[in-house]
């Protein structure tokens, strides 16, 4: 079978600037570790990627949300540092975890009752202290079943850890509750954001996520997080129009005088939506080079006034630093990251 050419879509992804965030929210983390979520496929940036650098940079602790998440961690981290936060919502996902080693989460009675009928074994527990979202009641912490499981990590989450509001040390003092009232082996409690909220709030392990792949939840860490993901797309056709010509669907751009444009291989099947029509830009030569018109599905053009050099088969690379993308797009940091699409080519750059 011949080869695939490669991709006209390539994700540049900075594993070195990775392995740097962890380090800064690990430090941040204070007494305790910071672990990471690799949930989504690595943010969209390639699971198995990330937890090989990650892993490379001291983390020993890993949580994806799907029991299809676990099989390609596998031989890359230990099974038992995998934690899946959905938990077994079935007797095969009870099983599969007793056979691979993988940790479930529980989060309810259903669930603590069915680990143990499958056997049982060391899990984790979530308890829900106020974003009423997944996790056993604090009313439920007293039944039989909880007290019978084997918990390492007792988890809570907070609902609002990117702004100061007083849910925040509702939470806490709720999940410190828990903690006197529950067995395990570690506590943890915060993400990205709630690192930064101090160190009552950190527990014995941390759970980062957006600021591992650049995202700045909180202004605290603006400055102390590297951009992680570049995408780039190839140029497939530069052409000149003249004044009055009307560029993509719905001509919502029209061009003021003769111009060079060009089109790139990038539209919102690969996760750049149409938002960011009239509205994005890509990075060429130092230059930035506007979006014209409409994005469509597998196109995008571009305004090569500015770069007069570039020719077919060039590469650019889209303006994607999470905290101004989300500030121009109005999608948030974990979006812009979990929609790039499989068209990407993904490479450490």
């Amino acid at each position: 079978m011949l080869p695939e050419p490669s991709a006209a879509l390539r994700l540049a992804v900075d594993t070195q600037a990775l392995q740097a965030n962890w380090t800064v929210l690990d430090r941040l983390s204070g007494g305790a570790r910071a672990g990471a979520a690799v949930k989504a496929n690595g943010y969209g940036l390639g699971a198995v990627m990330v937890a090989d650098a990650l892993q490379a940079a001291g983390c020993g602790a890993f949580f994806v949300a799907h029991w299809c998440e676990v099989g390609e961690l596998l031989g890359h981290v230990p099974a038992d540092a995998i934690s899946v936060l959905h938990g077994p919502l079935t007797g095969a996902d009870a099983a599969y975890a007793r056979a691979t080693g993988a940790r479930p989460v529980i989060n309810s009675l259903a669930q603590a009752r069915r680990w143990l009928a499958a056997g049982g074994g060391r899990c984790d527990l979530m308890v829900d202290t106020g974003i009423n979202r997944l996790g056993v009641p604090m009313a439920d912490l007293g039944d039989a079943a909880i007290a019978a499981l084997d918990i390492d990590i007792l988890l809570s989450h907070l609902a609002s850890a990117d702004e100061d509001v007083p849910l925040n040390a509702v939470q806490l003092g709720r999940w410190n509750a828990a903690r006197g009232q529950v067995r395990h082996a570690r506590a943890s409690l915060a993400s990205s954001a709630g690192i930064v909220l101090g160190p009552e709030y950190h527990g014995d392990l941390t759970r980062p996520g957006l600021s591992l792949y650049g995202g700045v939840p909180r202004p605290e860490l603006a400055g102390a997080i590297r951009q992680v993901a570049r995408p780039q797309a190839a140029i497939m056709q530069a052409r000149q129009v003249q004044a009055g010509d009307g560029i993509g669907y719905n001509q919502i751009f029209v061009a003021e005088r003769a111009m060079r444009i060009g089109t790139i291989a990038l539209g919102y099947a690969d996760g750049y939506l149409r938002c960011w029509s009239g509205t994005g830009g890509v990075i060429a030569d130092g230059q930035r080079l506007p979006v014209l018109g409409r994005v469509s599905m597998d196109m995008t053009v571009i305004d090569l006034s500015a770069a007069p050099d570039l020719r077919e088969g060039d590469w650019v690379e889209i303006e994607y630093a999470l905290p101004e993308a989300a500030a121009r797009s109005g999608l948030s940091q974990y979006e812009l990251l979990t929609v790039l699409g499989r068209r990407f080519g993904r490479w450490t750059g």
